[in-house]
């Protein structure tokens, strides 16, 4: 059986179509679902059927589907194993969208500078998304915001930085108070399907606060643009810098006790685990010895 299949099969279950699926393998959708058609047929049975516009595992590939991604997960260690002129071979490191520009470039290139032949597949995404592929064998670790529930034995965690949450608001409400503004300006919310705009929402609904809300979405420096415009104001993690350069915004205190985003990195243990060490060990020379493995 050729491994490329097993591949293409969890790629679409994972992205729920064929397309979806095609441009992340930078692939044509009719040569994934030939892959797929090849190993339905080895396997000697449907594995993934159409629901409307997606496509989802049957019953036989959820029975699958845990093994096809330790299987997958297995010859990349035997890859990287084998390769002894590189670190452990290629590293799939998933970077939360917020975490690309701030938090991750200081730590690659401290670990460049020791492994200069490291290969890293870095996969963009929302945390959510990014914790369930680590779990699930995808990825061999993550830059995510703190998962609020306890994470299996087979993951590691640590914090590489808090981001406590601030007000951002025109540059011409500055001094004004945070709560305030909140009740009464426009609000431009932070997506709350993502575990930082959840936070923003928990601490809105324990202040009782309502606001007049206009826009929602899951973009940081789009907010930061919009608040810029004059479009409103809103409740967002203090993130790492680079910030937008050339807007008109300040970011407000909330009085204490402030609720903190923490990102930081979530990996799987195995051969790959001395990699995300060698990160962590990075992120202690950058932000000090707080963000060091306990």
């Amino acid at each position: 059986m050729d491994t490329q299949f097993l591949q293409s099969f969890v790629m679409v279950v994972d992205a729920g179509s064929m397309a979806e699926a095609a441009r992340r393998l930078d692939l044509t959708p009719a040569a994934v679902a030939a892959r797929v058609k090849s190993l339905e047929e080895a396997m000697g049975t449907t594995l993934v059927r159409r629901a409307g516009r997606t496509v989802k595992a049957t019953e036989a590939g959820l029975r699958i589907l845990s093994h096809a991604r330790g299987v997958l997960r297995d010859l990349r260690d035997l890859h990287a194993l084998a390769n002894d002129d590189a670190p452990l071979g290629e590293w799939r490191l998933g970077v939360s969208t917020s975490a690309l520009t701030g938090v991750v470039p200081p730590l690659l290139r401290g670990m460049y500078g020791k492994h200069p032949k490291l290969a890293v597949y870095m996969e963009p995404g929302n945390s959510g998304t990014l914790y369930q592929r680590v779990t699930g064998g995808m990825l061999d670790a993550a830059v995510i915001v703190e998962p609020q529930f306890t994470l299996p034995k087979s993951c590691g965690w640590q914090v590489l930085v808090d981001e406590p949450l601030c007000v951002l608001a025109p540059g011409a409400l500055a001094g004004r108070d945070p709560l305030a503004l909140l009740a009464s300006e426009p609000f431009i919310r932070y997506d709350r399907t993502m575990w930082g705009g959840r936070l923003a929402d928990s601490y809105l609904r324990e202040h009782q606060i309502q606001p007049q809300e206009r826009i929602e979405i899951d973009a940081l420096n789009a907010i930061a643009v919009f608040v810029h415009q004059g479009l409103g104001v809103s409740l967002v993690p203090d993130w790492t810098p680079p910030w937008p350069e050339g807007l008109e915004v300040v970011r407000i205190p909330l009085p204490p006790p402030v609720p903190v985003r923490r990102m930081g990195l979530v990996w799987t243990e195995g051969p790959k685990a001395a990699l995300a060490r060698a990160l962590l060990a990075e992120a202690e020379k950058v932000w000090g010895p707080s963000s060091a493995p306990a």
